[in-house]
């Protein structure tokens, strides 16, 4: 006895055409992805960005020339971005924020002081923030900025000498720390730092069997309901979503095989295939017995080819069936049995 589940839903005929083949290519070139997050999310970003930027530049201008105000103000921009769009993202934590402002600060003033030509001292600012901001584990990439800033800058920032670490770098980090910790506490969804995020306390996160029916689609409609924007392209999305699948999953063995069934490699997208056990060649090894396969859907539909039994297994993530138009999983009733347990808590 076996109990299906929705792997993947496919149409024989829904094929792409050249033009949105093309398409797909160049969006994936360009790295242009459609945006999850909703407008009104999208102007607060902005809001909050702004606020932060206006309170650094009138503050900063009380310690420094203002035309080196604005300069050192680009890099607290870059920083904006990231704690007011991309709030939950590690590289807009306090101390990505925090460290990697002012350790990029005291290495771009060393490079200043220390090598004379200004273009090899503004190159190695850069190079040695970026290498220390991984050794620190605060990587933060306007940091790369306040190095630079501390080299080409004019003659008014030049002489605070290590001061510059102090102010205007480490005010403004206070600043638009302060800013983005309350600015994004107004609203229930955005939490700055992102351990003060709660997502939802109506979610039920209780597992159910049929907890391996989990899609793709599933994970984008879920990124949509949190309405943040999040660091993660959709090539990143769809392989941690195969690699959480193939980590859930049980992996099938060469007795499971059987003729006239069909199994699937468990991939996502243009590389997803189903194939039917046709017919096999009798031997002494059974596991290199060869199996005569033709492919029923996805990736070289209609064709067909030989590989081993112990080959074959290695292709196969798990059995499927075709039911109403969409191909389920197959699970082994055992698997079923030790699954559901697990899901109401006992062990």
């Amino acid at each position: 006895m076996k109990q299906s589940q929705p792997e993947q839903s496919r149409s024989a005929t829904n094929k792409p055409s050249a033009t949105h083949k093309a398409l797909k290519v160049f969006n994936s070139f360009m790295g242009l992805e459609g945006n999850r997050t909703s407008h009104r999310e999208k102007i607060i970003s902005g809001l909050g960005g702004f606020t932060g930027i206006l309170l650094i530049l009138l503050i900063t201008r009380q310690f420094v020339d203002p035309n080196a105000a604005g300069l050192i103000a680009a890099s607290m921009g870059a920083s904006a971005v990231l704690v007011f769009a991309v709030p939950h993202g590690p590289l807009s934590q306090p101390w990505a924020l925090l460290g990697g402002h002012l350790v990029s600060a005291v290495i771009g003033v060393t490079c200043y002081q220390y090598i004379p030509d200004v273009f090899v001292a503004a190159a190695c600012a850069v190079g040695l923030a970026i290498t220390a901001m991984y050794y620190l584990r605060c990587i933060h990439p306007p940091g790369g900025a306040t190095a630079l800033t501390a080299v080409i800058a004019d003659a008014s920032l030049h002489s605070l000498g290590y001061w510059y670490v102090l102010t205007p770098v480490l005010i403004n980090v206070l600043i638009i720390f302060a800013v983005a910790l309350g600015f994004n506490y107004l609203f229930s969804w955005r939490r700055y730092p992102a351990v003060l995020m709660q997502y939802g306390r109506n979610v039920d996160t209780q597992k159910t069997q049929q907890e391996d029916q989990l899609s793709y689609d599933d994970l984008e409609y879920a990124l949509r309901q949190l309405n943040l924007y999040t660091d993660v392209s959709h090539e990143d999305l769809e392989r941690i979503y195969q690699l959480a699948r193939n980590r859930a999953g049980g992996a099938l063995n060469a007795q499971q095989i059987q003729l006239g069934h069909y199994y699937s490699n468990g991939e996502y997208g243009d590389n997803w295939s189903v194939r039917q056990v046709v017919d096999e060649s009798d031997g002494s090894r059974p596991g290199q017995n060869q199996i005569i396969y033709k492919v029923v859907a996805g990736k070289d539909r209609r064709g067909s080819g030989t590989l081993s039994r112990n080959e074959f297994v290695r292709w196969s993530k798990h059995e499927v069936q075709l039911t109403e138009n969409s191909w389920q999983r197959v699970i082994p009733l055992i698997i079923y049995f030790q699954a559901v347990p697990q899901a109401c808590g006992y062990r």
